[in-house]
């Protein structure tokens, strides 16, 4: 009796142990189970990429961002947002690059062009020109506008024209202020940034570039060839004069990067120019070739500082001037540089934005080189849009050259890919849309114009 109970009493204590040790061994698993979830979703997202390497845009970060706030905030998700959590790096994709893996070899082309229109409505030309050439913007010069109400009638009917294309299409204007402007006499003028630079006043700079985007939003503009950031240390520039702020390198810079924050806020996409500096020309580019003696330590010195301060701050397009700069590059105007666009502006200054050429049409290009030539020549050197005003044969022969170049392998499909990718990518940043409409009550700006003088003439 003694030893039967003995037994029976240690097989009970075995057979707690036992179910203790279960017990502790199924606490244990629980414990470290939600431990594994998070690391596995970080090793997913550190091993994640987007875009090509040769663009970096504002959109990406964005992105990035968005996705690092809902995974912190996601603590509560469901097993079905876990496995979304952890998808394959592979398996995501840049929205961009998808965008852009969807348009054609004649789409892409069409978006590195810029053209301008004839007359005060849409023609037939035009017509044809947005859908067989399939353009990503047009300018509009002083001959294209009218009325208010005209103007803003003729930019909505060239928006819709271009819905059967995939992609928004850029309407901008040259409007600076002074003797640059593409306004109706309805709408009151700004002063020239020579005025406005002699207040040194980075606030009311700043301001101008607010008035001036609101005063193309009228129309429904999306984009404005301003600031000049050209440093006028040449009395006798006959071209840009009382268009820049000024002969001080720091003055241009403070104001020219004040009125660029100030058309930014209004959601208007600014364009600084005439990279690598228009201010110590003696000829207008309009009319034939300029040619500036200058050494890379010279310019370093004065021209270039306004435009390596807006490419610290992100500036997104520049626009390339028609001037030979032989002791940088002999053989090319900077628009058709590769030393200039791709060496300098690309190369030493980092700058992965949206580069325009001046008017391939003016005398500069028209007298010197071939129109396809140059086309061919600037794409080469690193430009992503090419501007062509006054003549819808032009464009056509810009869209033709490109393309045949890309099928004889002169210019590989891949450049043209990152052409499209800034130009994509710029449209994202600022929600382009062919629907969006001319927008601001014309009497209230007036109001604010004459206010903004009053403060600038008093200073």
């Amino acid at each position: 009796m003694y030893i039967h109970s003995h037994h029976s009493k240690n097989k009970h204590i075995n057979t707690l142990q036992l179910l203790l040790l279960l017990l502790g061994v199924v606490l244990l698993l629980s414990a470290c189970g939600p431990s594994q979830k998070p690391s596995s979703s970080a090793d997913s997202n550190a091993g994640s990429t987007t875009g090509p390497s040769t663009s970096h845009t504002s959109e990406q970060g964005e992105h990035q961002a968005g996705t690092d706030t809902d995974a912190s905030s996601n603590g509560g998700a469901n097993d079905q947002d876990d496995q979304q959590n952890t998808v394959p790096p592979q398996e995501e994709k840049d929205s961009l690059q998808a965008q852009l893996d969807q348009l054609s070899l004649d789409e892409k082309i069409g978006q590195m062009i810029l053209a301008g229109v004839q007359g005060t409505t849409l023609d037939a030309q035009a017509k044809q020109m947005i859908t067989d050439q399939k353009v990503g913007g047009i300018i509009f010069y002083a001959n294209n506008v009218s009325t208010l109400q005209g103007t803003a009638k003729f930019v909505q009917s060239i928006k819709d024209a271009n819905r059967s294309n995939p992609v928004p299409i850029f309407m901008s204007v040259d409007q600076e202020g002074g003797k640059v402007s593409r306004m109706p006499e309805t709408v009151e003028t700004i002063p020239s940034n020579r005025k406005v630079g002699k207040t040194k006043d980075a606030d009311l700079a700043e301001t101008m570039g607010e008035l001036l985007a609101r005063q193309i939003k009228l129309v429904g503009f999306n984009v404005d060839f301003a600031p000049v950031l050209d440093v006028n240390s040449n009395p006798k520039n006959p071209v840009i004069g009382d268009r820049s702020f000024g002969s001080s390198a720091d003055l241009v810079s403070r104001m020219g990067i004040a009125e660029m924050k100030g058309l930014r806020s209004e959601g208007i996409i600014p364009v600084v120019k005439h990279f690598p500096g228009h201010g110590d020309t003696s000829v207008d580019s309009h009319l034939d070739l300029p040619v500036v003696n200058k050494t890379e330590k010279q310019l370093a010195q004065l021209e270039w500082i306004p435009f390596e301060d807006a490419v610290k701050e992100q500036v997104e397009a520049v626009m390339v001037a028609h001037i030979l700069f032989p002791k940088l590059d002999p053989d090319h105007p900077a628009s058709l540089s590769d030393v200039i666009i791709g060496q300098h502006l690309r190369g030493k200054f980092k700058y992965d934005g949206v580069v325009i050429t001046d008017d391939l049409s003016m005398g500069a290009i028209a007298k010197n080189y071939k129109l396809d030539d140059a086309a061919v020549a600037t794409v080469q050197a690193g430009s992503d849009i090419l501007l062509v005003a006054h003549s819808y044969e032009s464009a056509k022969t810009i869209f033709d050259t490109l393309m045949s170049a890309v099928k004889s392998g002169k210019i590989s499909e891949s450049r043209i890919n990152e052409s499209a990718y800034r130009i994509l990518a710029l449209k994202q940043k600022y929600n382009l849309s062919d629907e969006e409409q001319p927008s601001g009550n014309l009497k209230q700006l007036n109001a604010d114009i004459l206010d903004w003088r009053k403060q600038a003439d008093a200073r």
